[in-house]
């Protein structure tokens, strides 16, 4: 895609504020925070309601192997978000303070929109301020008691507010703020609303009916279910995450997780449907793109892994949904996309141009038809201890800190579950793809040595170790996963 000079779209915005140049519709932009990819009815789980969602996948186009760009950090959601924001890798930005970057709703601010945020933003309070002019309940941090949310307002002044403890259950909380500014705003410019849910993020506390829902209709244990991952990824040990349950998994706890884990999507479900139903009541949606994504996907026992912090699918395919005027109603794509593919997508929908340097691609000619694929191939770089490449048929995943590779086949095995490394007509697809992954570390600048034969691990033994209550955690699920109070 061409990129603009900055020159240009410095003159480019001036025309935008001057009200010379058409203005673009509206952004509704609801994100998901830990969605797994295989967490919505309308794309093939019949385990889960989540009826709002699939009305955007009906009236939008889905983009089924959407992917984030690995991360930099356990805590997955912070490179991530950044680099939604950004249109950029983690190699490229300061993924914690997002200082020196040209943010997406600041872009959108400079070329006439009116910005909102509301829910959570984890790359702090100064980048937040740059990008959005109004603001109500917003959560600056990771994760928190979702019946007792810390947030901050923005105030009429431009400073945020002294930090209080949100009233309502997160998801309620942060669809109210929602709800009241597409109420309440003056309509005179188009929108960027943005809507960052903490749902489903633990601590998994399911409420209203969504409380004994799942237990009483239980989904099934993932497909590629194990006791414990077979060998130590980097990410095993002394990791909140993982420390969620014990080792080995057992299939009730996993079980009981996935049902409180489906219970909070499930009742953020709800929350999106009061939000489409707002802006239908408000006559807004005849002009409004709805964007919905998630940050990360999620293990929940695939693997025996109970969080993020790995390359496997379940962990780095994530939702992407587009829908409103001029989308293709009911439409998909199996191409290989980013999640920051998003920002020069919104920037093609706003018909602004589209800032030079970001690695995203637009999505639009996926929508239209006009191509196919917009890349042959996904990176996927975890801290200094993952490398995983994949095409449309094959993925390669590389462990340097040990020399381990694993070789699997998506077509055959889209659950990962057949390493395929030591096959006879393994080597051309081992070859083709380790020549692919350094290419891309070639252009994003990663200097990381990938192992070109592999070492058999020791297998992981991880029985006796000692499971940790987490800090962030209510009293009564450290009762019922630990056995004991804080």
């Amino acid at each position: 895609m061409r990129r603009i000079s900055p020159v240009l779209l410095i003159l480019f915005l001036q025309l935008i504020a001057s009200g010379q140049v058409r203005r673009g519709p509206n952004i509704l932009f609801i994100f998901a925070d830990d969605q797994r990819a295989d967490t919505i009815g309308a794309h093939g789980n019949r385990h889960i309601r989540t009826p709002n969602i699939d009305r955007l996948v009906r009236s939008g186009f889905s983009f089924r192997q959407n992917h984030v760009f690995g991360s930099n950090n356990g805590a997955v959601c912070v490179p991530s978000r950044a680099m939604l924001m950004t249109g950029k890798t983690w190699f490229q930005i300061d993924t914690l303070k997002l200082e020196s970057e040209l943010l997406l709703p600041e872009m959108l601010a400079k070329s006439g929109y009116e910005t909102f945020g509301t829910g959570k933003w984890h790359n702090g309070e100064t980048s937040w301020k740059r990008a959005f002019q109004r603001g109500k309940a917003i959560m600056f941090g990771g994760m928190s008691d979702h019946t007792k949310v810390p947030v901050k307002d923005l105030l009429p002044d431009g400073r945020l507010s002294v930090e209080r403890t949100g009233e309502k259950f997160s998801s309620e909380l942060f669809a109210d703020a929602a709800i009241e500014y597409l109420e309440e705003r003056e309509r005179q410019n188009p929108f960027f609303a943005y809507i960052a849910f903490t749902a489903p993020h633990d601590p998994r506390q399911p409420t209203g009916r969504w409380t004994n829902y799942y237990k009483n209709n239980p989904p099934p244990l993932p497909i590629n279910f194990l006791p414990q991952h077979p060998f130590d990824n980097g990410m095993v040990r002394n990791l909140r995450d993982e420390d969620l349950a014990g080792w080995p998994r057992e299939k009730m706890v996993i079980r009981e997780q996935i049902a409180e884990y489906y219970g909070l999507l499930s009742h953020m479900d709800e929350q999106v449907g009061r939000i489409l139903d707002a802006l239908k009541r408000t006559g807004q949606d005849r002009n409004t793109i709805i964007v919905y994504a998630a940050d990360n996907g999620l293990a929940l026992g695939s693997h025996g892994l109970l969080g993020k912090q790995s390359v496997y699918q379940h962990s780095v395919r994530v939702p992407l949904i587009l829908a409103g005027p001029g989308i293709p109603r009911g439409g998909s794509s199996e191409a290989l996309t980013y999640l920051f593919d998003i920002f020069p997508t919104i920037c093609q929908l706003a018909r602004i141009p589209t800032p030079s340097g970001l690695t995203g691609q637009s999505l639009l000619p996926l929508v239209r038809g006009e191509r196919s694929s917009i890349r042959e191939t996904v990176f996927l770089p975890f801290r200094n201890i993952q490398r995983g490449i994949r095409d449309e048929r094959w993925k390669l995943i590389a462990y340097p800190q040990i020399g381990f590779l694993q070789l699997f086949d998506l077509q055959r095995d889209p659950h990962e579950m057949v390493d395929l490394y030591d096959h006879p007509g393994a080597r051309p697809h081992i070859e083709r793809l380790t020549a692919r992954m350094k290419e891309w570390q070639e252009r994003v600048g990663d200097t990381l040595a990938i192992p070109t034969n592999r070492r058999v691990p020791t297998p992981l033994d991880l029985s006796g170790e000692e499971r940790k209550p987490d800090q962030w955690q209510p009293d009564w699920i450290v009762r019922k996963y630990f056995g004991r109070k804080r």
